[in-house]
């Protein structure tokens, strides 16, 4: 017998065509939560009928098992862990409602954290009142480019880090991977500050949230490293898609026209092998899966935590360290100055500058969402 029962809040829509719109992140998770021996997958939830039973079928979940409403789930199945997949919107209200339904002992919720600041605090601190392990699926912390990066810098290999620099992505979105990333290269220590710009012409929104065209940000750690991003036609400032500069060296991450990492140290140049994994954690295999294997093992990360009580390299206290320095980026942007951490503002900083008129992106036309 599974040692834990697991049900997915927010199925999504058809995972073989996934926009901004939905990406269908549930079977991503279930998939992986079937791959661990640890698990079950007893239920799901969604709002939409479609979906759901599409999922269920996908998943072969018997049809008592199937809910539109997601309270009726945990109260007829009581699962024991809750994965949550629905628009970063309603993350708040739905894990807040699992950390307070008395039957579930952990959460994994998808990225972004939440839309603001105010509910990403909440979703912490309801999750660590009832004692229920609240977890982000930032599962490229597990990919070998960035756990091999990871050693090489921990093994001394570029001497003492000083800079982060990063091409890749957004900052909001794909932002939630890297500087998440950069904060696993800091050891997970929080940030002093961040002082940003950003540009935004033409609308762009993705499950449901703003999403600037072109932004650069930089932030101070506690430890003196500095972190430093440029998006949209900007990204090509750095010649990888994450760079680690050290006293000695540098280590780059998905080098353009060159291999997926790469240690330099004085012009000495060696590609480091990373068992043909990339950035991406998608399925390049082939096999009908699907997620990757960052998905599978960040799962098992999540069932580690529950099994030995020690804190996962996803938990929540470090999706807030992250969280903090993107809706402090778009502060810096509102304010046209730096924001002194801890962060004082409760809302979404880029959606207030939308509501107000302060930003004006010419609507999107339909057929680009």
């Amino acid at each position: 017998m599974s040692a834990y029962t697991v049900a997915v809040i927010g199925t999504g829509p058809d995972p073989d065509t996934p926009t901004v719109d939905g990406f269908a992140m549930g079977y991503r998770h279930a998939e992986a939560f079937e791959s661990d021996d640890r698990c079950e997958l007893i239920g799901c939830a969604d709002v939409v009928e479609e979906n759901r039973l599409a999922f269920a079928d996908a998943f072969g979940l018997p049809a008592e098992n199937i809910f539109e409403k997601y309270k009726e789930l945990l109260s007829t199945l009581e699962p024991d862990i809750v994965s949550v997949a629905v628009p970063p919107a309603i993350h708040r209200e739905i894990v807040v409602g699992c950390a307070k339904s008395s039957v579930v002992d952990a959460v994994h919720c998808e990225k972004p954290m939440a839309n603001t600041w105010v509910d990403a605090r909440q979703m912490a601190q309801e999750c660590w009142r009832h004692d229920v392990q609240l977890t982000l699926n930032r599962q490229r912390r597990f990919g070998r480019p960035f756990t091999e990066a990871k050693r090489l810098l921990d093994d001394g290999e570029i001497g003492s880090l000083r800079r982060i620099e990063i091409g890749w992505g957004d900052f909001f979105d794909t932002g939630a991977h890297t500087v998440d990333l950069a904060g696993m290269f800091t050891d997970d220590r929080a940030a002093e500050w961040v002082l940003a710009g950003l540009d935004y012409r033409e609308e762009d929104i993705r499950f449901g949230a703003h999403q600037e065209n072109q932004m650069w940000a930089q932030w101070r750690y506690e430890n003196g490293v500095y972190g430093v991003i440029s998006t949209g036609k900007g990204s090509d400032f750095t010649d990888a898609a994450i760079v680690l500069r050290g006293t000695n060296g540098v280590i780059r991450i998905d080098k353009t026209d060159g291999p997926m990492l790469e240690l330099d140290r004085g012009g000495d140049r060696r590609s480091i092998d990373v068992d043909g994994e990339t950035m991406h954690a998608t399925n390049d295999e082939g096999d009908g899966r699907y997620g990757s294997h960052f998905h599978d093992r960040a799962v098992a990360a999540v069932v580690d935590g529950l099994e030995t009580g020690a804190e996962p390299v996803i938990s929540a206290r470090m999706g807030l360290t992250t969280a903090e320095i993107l809706f402090a980026g778009y502060e810096s942007v509102r304010r046209r100055g730096r924001v002194d951490l801890p962060l004082d503002v409760a809302e979404n900083p880029l959606q207030s500058m939308v509501d107000t008129g302060a930003l004006s992106p010419s609507p999107a036309a339909a057929d680009k969402k």
